[in-house]
């Protein structure tokens, strides 16, 4: 019996998340703006296949030429994607089963954290508001922003891990906050820096709160943000720091210019649902909605949560738990904030701030705006359960809240249309090497010139001519193997994407690459050869690869000393 309370809420948000996600178990696939899921989920798996490992190079994608679009481009999803791979599903269904497990993480992660604060049934509430919130459909359905929804699955358990630490002060809370951190970062750079100023500011509010003798705790706090960052190194240490060696900085400005994409209030409140994109003044092609229940019921519970402090009629259902108002209503000031950011009102700041620039859109901030107003709602079951202590009473307001909630919101949970599509239509030589790659090819090097059409795509056998032919070829993500024959001294461009993780061996001796507009630049002597290119880990990406052992192996240093000494 009591296996079954403790699991009966993770039940139900199981059955009534299934409506999220429903679209997903169609055959066929629905078109998203981001429509290169498949193909990133098929080349971390081909390139993880291959014995690559942290997967950085894609070989196919880039026209062919291949680019380091996992060096950049948010891996965690897609290592999530090429696990399912592993497992024998075709990259159709990994991308899928990839994406239905970040929406269903996102309703549990916050029921964990929500339940802290407003019991269990106060979870489950807040659970479904974050999952049914408009923007969280809009990600899914519309956006398909892969990247995005799992960084939104992470942000509660943060929260959660240094509200534990606060609380207990155990190491183990420091490894959920760290591991969850280091989560957003890796799932999604953009939201890990805007939720990162907002989890400095909820960590100073803790240190306010530890008392003197508890200074272990300030310790822990710190160390989670420390670990995250170092866990998550691998990623974004290369990311930072080779950016340059692409074309990324192009994607700053232009039609992702954050001035032409500020939200107007109205549109906060109510705006039609679409599937087209974002643009210039009020008329979007896609809805930027809060959430009408969950602006009201936020509003509602922060305004009562002012009153039951400063009433004397109140104080007694509240006395040991006034520190629980006070965090709706701090929640309600991060609400405020987010919503402060989206509107025109704020792009002094955004001029003052140059790196905001790399959000491009403002309405991001939705996903922090969505996270504190559904966080918020929980608490409408924990002050009810202070009013009302009928059973009954309290148990049909739940069942016919989730009721509620999914009825008024699955609406938003819905595809444009279901194409008839099946992996080879995702995966075929065009798909990844034309298709998508004229979709996202910023990862390419700077002045790199693009193929005009399909004809002018990589390919190893039109290096073939009247002085030089390819007798051997072998291909894999990380490695290229080929045996030449060359009639005289000559040069010879390889259909390869400069990156200075290549390195070459001509006969087993060091060759030099050469950047080029059309790949890599080599010096062929005559007579017969064997060239061989490897993608290595470059001191940067070294530097990084050992920042995340450390921060690993730090974890669990941590947990036997600290236990031992603290616990």
């Amino acid at each position: 019996m009591r296996i079954l309370k403790v699991f009966f809420p993770l039940l139900v948000i199981l059955v009534l998340s299934l409506f999220s996600v429903i679209p997903f178990f169609r055959s066929g696939f629905f078109p998203i703006h981001d429509n290169t899921q498949v193909a990133r989920v098929y080349e971390m798996t081909k390139a993880l296949s291959n014995g690559q490992f942290p997967v950085r190079w894609s070989q196919d994608l880039g026209y062919g030429f291949g680019y380091p679009i996992f060096n950049f481009y948010d891996p965690l999803p897609y290592y999530i994607g090429g696990l399912m791979g592993f497992l024998n599903f075709d990259a159709l269904a990994s991308t899928k089963i990839m994406m239905v497990l970040a929406i269903l993480f996102s309703a549990f992660s916050m029921y964990i954290l929500a339940k802290e604060f407003w019991g269990k049934w106060g979870g489950v509430l807040s659970s479904l508001f974050y999952l049914y919130a408009p923007y969280h459909g809009v990600d899914i359905y519309v956006r398909g922003d892969v990247a995005e929804f799992w960084a939104y699955g992470f942000i509660p358990l943060v929260f959660y891990g240094l509200w534990k630490t606060y609380k207990e002060g155990k190491w183990k809370y420091v490894v959920v906050s760290s591991l969850s951190f280091g989560g957003i970062i890796a799932s999604h750079n953009l939201t890990a820096l805007m939720i990162t100023p907002f989890l400095i500011l909820f960590a100073a509010f803790l240190f306010i709160k530890i008392k003197d003798q508890k200074r272990i705790k300030i310790l822990y706090i710190i160390s989670a943000f420390v670990l995250g960052l170092l866990i998550s190194a691998s990623y974004w240490i290369p990311a930072i720091f080779e950016m340059n060696y692409t074309n990324i900085l192009s994607q700053i400005g232009g039609g992702a210019d954050f001035r032409d994409h500020f939200v107007c209030f109205s549109q906060l409140w109510t705006s039609p649902w679409g599937y087209g994109g974002s643009a210039k003044g009020c008329m979007d092609g896609i809805s930027f909605m809060i959430g009408k229940y969950h602006i009201m019921l936020s509003a509602g519970l922060f305004l009562l949560s002012i009153f039951f402090i400063f009433s004397k009629k109140y104080q007694n259902y509240f006395s040991n738990e006034k520190e629980k108002l006070v965090i709706v209503i701090l929640s309600f000031f991060g609400f405020l904030i987010g919503i402060f950011f989206t509107l025109q009102v704020s792009q002094p700041i955004w001029e003052i701030i140059k790196p905001m620039a790399f959000f491009q859109y403002p309405w991001r901030f939705l996903i922090l705006i969505v996270f504190f107003s559904s966080f918020i709602c929980g608490s409408f079951f924990w002050m009810l359960s202070k009013f009302i202590k009928e059973d009954l009473i309290r148990v049909a307001a739940y069942g016919l809240s989730f009721i509620f909630i999914v009825l008024v919101s699955v609406k938003f949970f819905l595809p444009q249309e279901v194409l008839n599509k099946t992996v080879s239509d995702y995966t075929s030589s065009y798909a990844l090497r034309w298709t998508t790659s004229k979709t996202s090819d910023e990862y390419m090097p700077k002045n790199f010139q693009k193929p005009k059409n399909y004809s002018e795509v990589a390919s190893f056998s039109g290096l073939n001519s009247k002085v030089i032919k390819i007798t051997k070829l072998d291909i894999k993500t990380q490695e290229i193997k080929l045996r030449v024959v060359s009639l005289e001294n000559t040069s010879l461009v390889l259909p390869v994407a400069y990156f200075p993780a290549w390195n070459g061996r001509i006969d087993g001796k060091s060759l030099t690459l050469t950047q080029n507009k059309r790949g890599m630049l080599i010096m062929v002597p005559k007579g017969e050869h064997d060239l061989i290119l490897n993608f290595s880990q470059t001191q940067v990406e070294v530097f990084g690869n050992i920042a995340s052992v450390a921060g690993v192996l730090s974890l669990l240093l941590g947990i036997i000393y600290f236990r031992k000494k603290y616990e």
